[in-house]
């Protein structure tokens, strides 16, 4: 079970990272888009387009990423106090009366959504938001796939609730990225922990010289 945790873990890390270079794109494309408003006169009419798709494509495909190292903001101010075992049972519990049935809705939705999109035209629906005729719906084909990655993941969540309970502890995490206040925190420990290696080291050569 939980070679097949890091399996999804490592699938959905591999998507949410090759898509997190929608932002580089994103970014270029403000850009230029700025540049060329503000100093040249000549806006683009693809720039607006470009920058939502970006976003939503990011958005949508970095959702699982964020779910496998549980990213996602949670109330914990009561929910930190209760023992693994508690929280597990309380997670399994929201994982099927509310995620599953959210994330199949999204799934079904999406690919008739996403279907209606392919379908008109003969080149497929494109963005009515400018009159650049951007095509829109390999976008809106995001949809789907970025709920059943979702699912897949929500899977992969509720085995570690299951472990969870039968343990009373955890599986660990797939750990790529911290949080600078995490990464602070660390820093102040190892701090600590030298200071008082120092500490140690003084009192021996202090206790050798005495003798």
């Amino acid at each position: 079970m939980v070679r097949f945790i890091f399996f999804i873990d490592s699938v959905s890390a591999w998507v949410g990272k090759a898509f997190a270079w929608c932002i580089l794109i994103l970014t270029f494309g403000v850009g230029y888009e700025v540049f060329v408003r503000y100093v040249l006169r000549d806006p683009t009419s693809w720039a607006f387009d470009i920058s939502y798709m970006m976003y939503g494509a990011l958005f949508m495909m970095a959702g699982a990423y964020t779910l496998s190292r549980d990213g996602h903001v949670r109330g914990d101010v009561i929910y930190r106090l209760w023992p693994p075992k508690v929280q597990a049972s309380i997670e399994l519990t929201l994982y099927i009366l509310f995620f599953f049935p959210a994330i199949l809705a999204l799934v079904f939705a999406g690919f008739e959504y996403a279907g209606k999109s392919w379908s008109y035209g003969t080149h497929g629906e494109v963005s009515v938001m400018s009159p650049a005729n951007v095509p829109i719906f390999q976008f809106k084909t995001v949809i789907p796939v970025a709920g059943l990655l979702l699912f897949f993941q929500g899977i992969a969540q509720v085995c570690r609730c299951i472990i969870c309970i039968k343990t009373g502890e955890w599986p660990a995490h797939l750990e790529d990225v911290e949080e600078m206040e995490t990464m602070l925190q660390h820093q102040h420990d190892d701090g600590l922990a030298e200071l008082g290696m120092v500490h140690r080291d003084d009192e021996a050569k202090g206790g050798e010289a005495q003798r």
